[in-house]
This record gives structure tokens, sequence and C-alpha cells, in this order.
């Protein structure tokens, strides 16, 4: 259940970037983006160096650039709330583009500058693991730095289950749509709601089902060792 997910973000390859190990990734990565958030935003030749690193990365791990951005859409939403900033922020206006019609405060223009930069070199930085490396590899990672063992556990199964989840709500959906029920309009949303009410059910009572059979094999709170390294997750 974990291989179907984890083909959707990892490209697979050779590279010396995809043979590194999972948990030094892990490290270079927190280490990268914790540098970046420390920068200041007016250090604008910085943030240029970081995206050569970046791109310099991806070339290495051989990986098609346009597989990368094409993933850096879930940025969107934060992209347009930074653009919001300038509007609603106090400070000295300046002329939007030099366009004097629409001012907006300067103050609030660095700082959307500052989020948006820092934000998706972030996320560029995140799908470039997440390229090069398995999702078990990542947990198996997690487990070497000694990251608390139930967190690992839930990440796991979140991702062997979220391909399961998913499933569902799209037979939900072609269900809705063969009764005339349109998702994407607000007169309908009402149905979306129960809809969704329903699926989070049905996911809580499945989880419930998968703990119990934990329990009746054994399970005391502990995966069984190697059971995240050998790669089937199973």
């Amino acid at each position: 259940m974990g291989a179907g997910h984890g083909h959707r973000l990892h490209f697979h390859g050779h590279s010396a970037v995809h043979r590194a190990p999972a948990h030094l990734k892990i490290l270079v990565l927190l280490a990268f983006v914790l540098t970046v958030v420390a920068t200041p935003r007016t250090w604008y030749p910085v943030f240029g160096v970081y995206l050569v690193v970046l791109l310099a990365v991806i070339a290495l791990a051989r990986v098609p650039v346009t597989y990368v951005l094409k993933r850096a859409v879930i940025e969107v939403p934060f992209l347009v709330f930074a653009a919001l900033i300038p509007f609603v922020a106090e400070g000295p206006q300046v002329p939007l583009f030099g366009w004097e019609a629409v001012m907006v405060s300067e103050p609030g223009l660095v700082a959307a500058w500052g989020l948006a930069v820092k934000g998706t070199l972030g996320v560029i930085a995140s799908l470039t693991l997440a390229a090069t490396t398995e999702p078990d590899a990542v947990l198996l990672g997690l487990q070497r730095l000694r990251m608390p063992h139930l967190i690992v556990q839930i990440m796991g199964f979140m991702i062997r289950y979220l391909d399961v989840v998913t499933a569902d709500l799209r037979r939900m959906m072609t269900a809705m749509r063969s009764r005339g029920v349109d998702p994407r309009s607000p007169r309908h949303w009402p149905a979306l709601a129960k809809t969704l009410g329903a699926l989070f059910v049905r996911s809580y009572e499945r989880g419930e089902r998968v703990h119990l059979a934990m329990l009746s094999r054994g399970y005391d709170g502990r995966l069984p060792e190697g059971l995240l390294s050998d790669g089937r997750g199973r």
C-alpha cells in the first residue's frame, strides 16, 4: 500500500543523491531549511545562491526540474497569502511596479518577499528529498535519528493508508456525480460535507480494526525490528 503513494513523489534513479543515506539527507534538509529561515530577508543575493545550490543538487540527482516544479503547486495557497500582505500591512506606501494607481506597503512587500522566497526554497528542498528517497527509507532514517518511535509508526501508517483513503474518496465522488451531485457547486456543498464526514467515520473504524488486528498478533506499542528496513512495510 505504501509503494503506490511513494511513486507519486519519488523519481526512480541511481544517482549519488539517491544512494546517500536517508538520515544524512534529512539532516542536510533540516540544516538547509534552518539556514534559509535564519537568513535576513534583505540579503537578496544569498537567496539566489540557495537556489543555485538546490538546482545543482537536482541536476546531480538527474531529476527533471519540471518534475519538481509540477509538485510545487501545493505551495500556491501560501503564495496567494503572501501576495496579500502588501495590501494589508501598515507602513510607508509605494506604487506597485511603478503604477501610481495601486499603492502598497513597503514593509509589506519585504515581508511578502521573505515569506515567498523562504517558503519556495523550503518546498523545493523537501520535494527534492522526496524525489530521491523512498518513503520507507525516510522512515528508517527518522528511526536512526532517534525520532520517537510512536511518531514514526504514525507516519508509516499514514503513508500506507493514504492511497486507501483517497481511493475511497474517489469512489464516493463518482457515486455522487452519478446521482447528479456536483461537489464543486456551492449548492451541493452540504452533500459534500456529509460525504467527507462519512469518509472520516469509515477511516476511523478502519483504524480501529487495524489496531485490533495488530493487538491480536502481539503488538505491544513497537513494530518488529526490520519492518521498515525490509522495504515492504508488511
